[in-house]
């Protein structure tokens, strides 16, 4: 039996890039699922939807990821390292300018602008709520997308341990859900209003407590 040699490219034009063709299947996937879930929701997004809205294969999604939850999660991330590059220097890191309080306020509120911006609101809301559901994807979602922003809390708590304006005892992984729970907790069951003076009353009640000094 023959072998069947495959076919070369004409002399003179390049073999196609598949490594580019990936790519820009990939940009089209995570355009359409984040699209998709604000157009339509989260319950309503499929992968035949997604698969359309991107003009590729859906097999060419369950190639590369499971479920439209993973497909969503991936380019949640990508689009957050999207918007840090356009935001330019300095890198997204956590602020120490030797006022602890002042670093804390800045960051909430950065925080507070990005939770309510119509980009990544939807795409949140629906991957906070298939991690309650899921507890791998949870956890998977924590890893990935929560624990890298909770480290630099964590790493700022403790340089302020250092600096002698926070007790030595404090666990700065217990200390930092005093910041960053109820501001989640009020973004996702809308308990109230979230704005720059909640999350600086945030800071101010976490940092100084609730008894008369």
């Amino acid at each position: 039996m023959a072998v069947q040699k495959s076919p070369q490219p004409a002399p003179g034009k390049p073999a196609p890039d598949s490594t580019r063709r990936s790519q820009k299947s990939r940009r089209a996937i995570y355009d359409a699922a984040l699209a998709l879930v604000v157009e339509a929701g989260y319950q309503r997004t499929t992968i035949e939807g997604i698969a359309s809205r991107a003009g590729v294969g859906k097999q060419t999604i369950y190639r590369w990821w499971p479920s439209k939850a993973d497909v969503l999660m991936e380019a949640f991330l990508d689009l957050a390292e999207r918007s840090s590059a356009e935001a330019g220097p300095p890198p997204h890191t956590f602020p120490d300018t030797g006022d602890l309080a002042a670093d804390l306020k800045a960051v909430l509120r950065a925080t507070v602008d990005e939770l309510r911006d119509p980009r990544f609101e939807a795409p949140s809301r629906a991957l906070a709520a298939e991690g309650v559901v899921n507890e791998a994807f949870g956890r998977e979602l924590v890893a990935k997308l929560l624990q890298p922003s909770l480290d630099l809390y964590i790493a700022r708590l403790r340089a302020a341990q250092d600096a002698g304006q926070v007790r030595p005892e404090i666990d700065p992984r217990i200390a930092l859900e005093l910041f960053v729970s109820p501001l989640a907790q009020r973004w996702l069951q809308y308990t109230g209003p979230l704005s720059h003076e909640y999350t600086d009353a945030l800071v101010d009640y976490a940092l100084h407590g609730l008894a008369p000094r």
